[in-house]
């Protein structure tokens, strides 16, 4: 089982746990919003179970079901068509169109059912392409343009009704399969049911787990992205109306096979119907977000609404009057949630942690481990003007140098001097770097994963994802902030996750926050399982497999701290602490080849950000309150480097005084007598040479020795 890191925050139990988080989370969750759906389902067909006589008999439920069936396959249409940005008001008319079609086919020109079925679907489709093409390639409003087509259906469905209802009112025929579509049943469930849980089955999967699905709700979310991601806009718009053009034509279909007859008021206001449905399902009249099974909710209590009321005998005004109210107070409240729960779950999710912490260490003694110096100051630019924001550095064995920038790109080259050269456009934020057991680079990227990329520049994803937790209510199955990495002996990567709450961009939020997110992840190559080892750890940031391979050393940027995970051993699988109190905040560490660590210092400490540590409820008021170019934050601006022993020792520290070339330091990496330099907001990498004391024969601190 994964260990909890949670006994070294040094935060109390009851601030592990925030029920103001638990609520935001749970008011993120789109399950959370259909539960209104679901209990005015239940309320609707409870009121009229008591009050409707015959309402909750079996006859009934095979009546609504029906119903529901019809209406549920135009709400699924026009489910697809909001979530894609659009609106579809001729659904009723052309669900009437077919029904006359159908009806004709069937009766008049004697056709075969199979034959009936294909054109009648193949019709709802090519009327619904009417209004794909003005709306996609012509370029014309959604709402104008279904409303124009809408009259101009209706006046088809008015001229079928004139010059063809007398002659199908004296001509009789018998099918089967007719009689099976209209009126059968299969497992004991009425056929018009069961064919639409199996369209509801299809458009779920469709929406949720196919390329034209995620298409479809990028578009409707924001047209400019997608367009800029490369999306077909106009295809893709197209494809939204035949689709549920087809549907309500399949839905007329049905009707025509059930009532076998047909009239110029055929689905008239059954857009309006429709449309109550797919927003008292929750499915969003911006656009963007919707899925099938929300809306065929919907679709049950509309039906349900109709039925009941049929049931008491009342005026079908009233349904109607009883729709406009629901529809105005769901689409109010839609826009309304909408618009500001982004902004409603932000006041709330942020729940600051309280640490205490010791004082911090004085880096101003004269002649101490911490005094100032310029070490670092003129070091050698690699890169400049060509980089922006090299997080981390690494070395292969021919010595070519490669980095990531804020771009997504992996560069490389082939010696300080040497050119820069794009390897791949990995996309993302790449942070931390490794050579692999193969020679490939394995790298985190901050909102993706860990990916690997060859030296030829092919980009591959190793782990994007872990397996849930089951009782946590957020989903922590992403890796949303892939951090640092290290490569043990055996070939296994492991790698920082620093928070399971924010984003990349967002992590300075995390920092605020200051509580136990992160953890600590294990890539295995041979099996391609990604496994979690290590939970709720305080933005863990730097990983570095210790020299002898038994034990994993892990940073964290939120405590000011180093510690030791054990690997093999009598301690395996515990986590002990490493080096405390320290007066920066450690960034990456990797090994010196002396046998001890480098460690980057990404900011300093300071008194007035250790005393809001200690402050939760003022940095929840802080962030609710104020601006956030006013926020009070971290320090991250100050070039350090530091040596560390086996031990945990600070034995020195290296400088940049000026702060002239390098303003943040986030990485190192000593690679044959040179340390290089990384910035995650820096134009350059940086090369020092290190003193003769330090240079082993042939510096190799990228290996370890050994595995456990």
């Amino acid at each position: 089982m994964p260990k909890d890191a949670f006994a070294l925050t040094g935060m109390s139990w009851r601030h592990r746990f925030s029920f103001q988080r638990s609520l935001a989370e749970l008011l993120g969750k789109r399950w959370m919003e259909a539960m209104v759906p679901c209990l005015l389902l239940v309320s609707v067909l409870t009121c009229f179970g008591v009050t409707a006589d015959g309402f909750l008999t079996l006859d009934n439920a095979s009546t609504l079901s029906q119903n529901f069936a019809e209406l549920g396959l135009v709400a699924l249409g026009m489910t697809i068509v909001l979530i894609g940005g659009g609106i579809d008001l001729s659904v009723g008319a052309v669900f009437g169109v077919v029904n006359g079609f159908a009806l004709i086919a069937f009766r008049l020109l004697g056709w075969p059912v199979p034959l009936v079925v294909a054109a009648a679907i193949a019709l709802g489709a090519l009327l619904g392409s009417v209004n794909g093409v003005l709306i996609a390639y012509a370029k014309t409003r959604p709402f104008i343009t279904t409303l124009v087509t809408l009259l101009a259906y209706r006046t088809v469905a008015e001229y079928i009704d004139t010059m063809y209802s007398p002659r199908m009112a004296t001509t009789t025929r018998i099918d089967p399969i007719w009689d099976m579509l209209g009126a059968g049943r299969l497992a004991g469930l009425t056929t018009q049911f069961v064919l639409l849980v199996v369209v509801a089955l299809v458009v779920h999967v469709l929406l949720s787990r196919s390329r034209w699905g995620w298409r479809i709700t990028a578009i409707g979310s924001s047209r400019t992205s997608a367009r800029r991601a490369g999306m077909n806009l106009p295809a893709i718009t197209f494809s939204t109306y035949a689709v549920a053009g087809a549907l309500a034509g399949a839905a007329g279909l049905l009707t025509a096979s059930r009532l076998e007859q047909s009239s110029a008021s055929t689905g008239l206001g059954m857009e309006f119907a429709v449309l109550t449905a797919v927003v008292i399902g929750g499915v969003s009249l911006a656009g963007g977000r919707g899925t099938a099974m929300r809306a065929l909710i919907g679709a049950l209590t509309v039906a349900a609404i109709s039925q009941g009321l049929t049931l008491q005998a009342q005026p079908r005004p009233l349904y109607s009057a009883v729709l406009a109210v629901i529809l105005l107070v769901f689409a109010a409240a839609d826009l309304k949630w909408g618009k500001n729960r982004g902004k409603a779950i932000q006041k709330i999710y942020m729940a600051p942690g309280r640490f205490r912490l010791r004082a911090s260490p004085d880096i101003y003694q004269q002649g101490g481990v911490w005094e100032l110096n310029d070490r670092l100051t003129g070091a050698q630019a690699i890169g400049l003007g060509e980089l922006d924001g090299p997080e981390d550095v690494v070395l292969d064995e021919r010595g070519r140098l490669y980095c990531g920038d804020r771009r997504g790109w992996l560069w490389r080259f082939d010696g300080p001097d040497a050119p820069a050269e794009l390897v791949a456009r990995v996309g993302g934020h790449p942070l931390g770097l490794v050579i692999d057991k193969d020679g490939n680079i394995a790298m985190c990227v901050a909102g993706m994963g860990l990916y690997g990329i060859t030296p030829e520049g092919q980009v591959t994803p190793l782990a994007t994802d872990v397996k849930r937790t089951w009782y946590r209510i957020n989903d922590d199955s992403a890796i949303r902030l892939a951090d640092d990495l290290d490569v043990a002996a055996d070939g296994k990567i492991y790698f920082s996750d620093a928070s399971t709450r924010f984003d990349g961009d967002e992590y300075f939020l995390d920092l605020i926050e200051s509580r136990p997110n992160g953890r600590l992840l294990r890539y295995d190559p041979d099996t391609g399982q990604t496994t979690v080892v290590l939970r709720n750890y305080a933005f863990p940031n730097g990983i570095c497999v210790s020299h002898d391979g038994a034990s994993v050393l892990i940073n964290s940027s939120n405590l000011y701290r180093i510690d030791r995970f054990h690997l093999a051993g009598p301690k395996a699988g515990q986590l002990e602490p490493f080096a405390e109190n320290l007066p920066g905040i450690p960034d990456n560490i990797n090994r010196a080849s002396d046998g001890g660590y480098w460690v980057a210092f990404a900011g300093m400490r300071t008194p007035v950000w250790d005393l809001a540590i200690s402050m939760p409820k003022f940095r929840r008021r802080m962030v609710k309150e104020l601006p956030f170019d006013e926020w009070l934050v971290p320090n991250l601006n100050t070039s350090c480097v530091i040596k560390i022993t086996e031990a945990g020792q600070v034995v020195e520290s290296l400088w940049d005084g000026q702060q002239k070339d390098h303003a943040v330091i986030t990485s190192m990496r000593e690679h044959d007598g040179y340390l290089y330099l990384g910035g995650l907001t820096n134009d350059r990498l940086g090369r020092i040479a290190l003193p003769q004391r330090e240079i082993p024969a042939r510096a190799d601190s990228e290996r370890v020795v050994s595995a456990p």
